[in-house]
């Protein structure tokens, strides 16, 4: 059965077009809707430009009223009836309720070889550990902060001169042949860890 599947994105969807177009032939999930909680975000042209319905749930007129922004997300998402949701640059911290109602279908990309660098600026924090290799992580979504269980991992080296930026872009790039590979194995029930480089 064809996994029906909607993407969560914040801003230009670099991983959400990577996925969507690796979502044909033989792969085991179509998408059904690409969300954004800001209107105008890059990637919503995009995704109707691959022919996948859009829509925005807008979380800046909800204020701090974090319950009332998901049951909007929840009301949208509950139209698209996915089978899995892929949060792709979606810049929103999400409930543990939230959470708890898509327990097990839900994943996350993270710019870091989790454990290491939960949050934020992790490629400076990878930098100044001086670390060799950095990298990205797709797991599953709970309710701890980027602590799911982890379904892939890709690495990169970390170049002499590296800055934040430089090395940004390389993992980026692994992400981008990541994610899609991880999905294409999740669809079809496979959770084994991919792990790429």
């Amino acid at each position: 059965m064809v996994k029906r599947t909607a993407i969560l994105i914040s801003g230009s969807g670099s991983n959400m077009v990577r996925l969507v177009r690796d979502m044909t032939g033989d792969h085991p999930a179509r998408p059904v809707l690409v969300l954004s909680n800001v209107p105008g975000a890059g990637g919503l042209a995009k995704a109707e430009a691959l022919g996948v319905p859009t829509a925005v749930v807008d979380h800046r007129p909800f204020g701090t009223d974090r319950a009332a922004f998901e049951a909007a997300l929840r009301a949208k998402l509950d139209a698209a009836r996915p089978d899995i949701i892929c949060l792709a640059g979606f810049m929103r911290i999400l409930t543990a309720e939230f959470i708890a109602a898509h327990a097990g279908r839900m994943l996350n990309i993270h710019p870091s070889l989790l454990p290491k660098y939960r949050g934020l600026n992790t490629h400076a924090r990878a930098l100044e550990a001086g670390d060799a290799q950095h990298g990205c992580t797709v797991h599953e979504v709970t309710a701890e902060l980027d602590g799911g269980k982890i379904l892939g991992q890709a690495r990169v080296p970390v170049l002499p001169g590296d800055d934040a930026a430089a090395l940004a872009a390389r993992v980026q790039a692994a992400e981008h042949r990541l994610y899609p590979a991880v999905l294409r194995r999740f669809s079809a029930g496979d959770r084994r860890p991919l792990n790429i480089g």
